[in-house]
C-alpha cells in the first residue's frame, strides 16, 4: 500500500486500532510444559522463540499450542529425539524476541523456529528494519548458541483476522504480505536461514475468540508444516555431536 493511501486513512485506521485493542478479548499464554524431550534416535536441539503466536495464546494448554506439537512432529518425522526448549512472549517484534533471548540465554540449540512479525506490523516497524532485527537474531543464535539453522515462520494472511475491522484488517494484511516479501528475499541469500511455505486459510472456525489469534487447528497445520520442512530440507544437512 502506498504512503499517500495510508496518510489519508490514518484517521480511520488509528482509530480502528485504539478501538480493536479495548475491544479484543485478552488472551493469557496457556499453561504448561516450556521444555521436554521427545521421541528416540540421534538428539536434535530444538529452540522455539518469538511473541504470542509462539507462546501458544489461543489455546487452553501448550499441548495443543506450536511448540510442543512441533516436537513431537517432528521426532516422528525425522526420526529423531528431539531436545525442545521454548522462550517466547506475548507482545514482542522481532528485535525484541532477541532481547528476551539474550536475557534468558537460552541452552545451545541446533535448530531455532523463530514466530515473530505481527508485533512489527502493529508497531509499524518498517519491513527492512524487521529483516535487520532477523538477521541480528540469527547472527546472535548462530555465534553464541551454536544454532546451525534458524527456520522463520512468515506472518500469517492478517488480511484474513475475523478480529480486525475493516480497512484496517485490509491495510495490516498488506503491510504483513510486504514483510513476508522482504523475508523471503533475504532468507534466499543465507544457507543457515530459511522460511516456511505456509498458507492456511483463517477463520472464526479455525481461529482463538479474539479473532487474533490462532486457534488449535491453526497450530496444528502449522507444527506440521514446520516439522516436515526441518526433517526434509533442515535435518539431513545438520552436523551433530554424537560424541557420548
Amino acid at each position: 500500500m502506498s504512503l499517500t493511501a495510508k496518510l489519508i486513512l490514518s484517521p480511520v485506521l488509528v482509530a480502528q486500532a485504539i478501538g480493536a485493542r479495548a475491544r479484543l478479548p485478552r488472551l493469557p499464554e496457556p499453561a504448561g510444559e516450556r521444555a521436554g524431550v521427545v521421541g528416540r534416535g540421534l538428539v536434535m536441539q530444538l529452540l522455539v522463540t518469538g511473541d504470542s503466536s509462539a507462546a501458544g495464546v489461543g489455546v487452553g494448554s501448550q499441548r495443543d499450542a506450536l511448540a510442543q506439537r512441533l516436537a513431537a512432529t517432528l521426532a516422528r518425522a525425522a526420526k529423531a529425539r528431539v531436545s525442545w526448549q521454548l522462550h517466547a512472549r506475548s507482545g514482542l517484534t522481532t528485535a525484541q524476541t532477541l532481547a528476551l533471548l539474550q536475557e534468558r540465554a537460552p541452552h545451545r540449540g541446533d535448530v531455532a523456529v523463530v514466530v515473530t512479525g505481527v508485533n512489527d506490523v502493529v508497531d509499524q516497524v518498517p519491513s527492512r528494519r524487521a529483516v535487520a532485527a532477523r538477521e541480528a537474531l540469527a547472527n546472535w543464535l548462530r555465534n553464541g548458541h551454536g544454532v546451525q539453522h534458524v527456520v522463520f515462520a512468515p506472518l500469517p494472511p492478517i488480511h484474513q483476522f475475523p478480529g480486525l475491522p475493516q480497512p484496517l484488517r485490509w491495510v495490516a494484511g498488506a503491510d504483513a504480505r510486504r514483510h513476508n516479501a522482504a523475508l523471503a528475499d533475504w532468507a534466499r541469500s543465507r544457507q543457515d536461514v530459511s522460511c516456511v511455505d505456509m498458507s492456511v486459510p483463517l477463520n472464526r472456525g479455525v481461529m482463538a475468540a479474539d479473532g487474533f489469534h490462532p486457534g488449535e487447528p491453526v497450530y496444528r497445520y502449522c507444527a506440521g508444516a514446520i516439522a516436515l520442512h526441518i526433517a526434509t530440507h533442515v535435518w539431513p544437512h545438520l552436523h551433530l555431536d554424537t560424541s557420548p
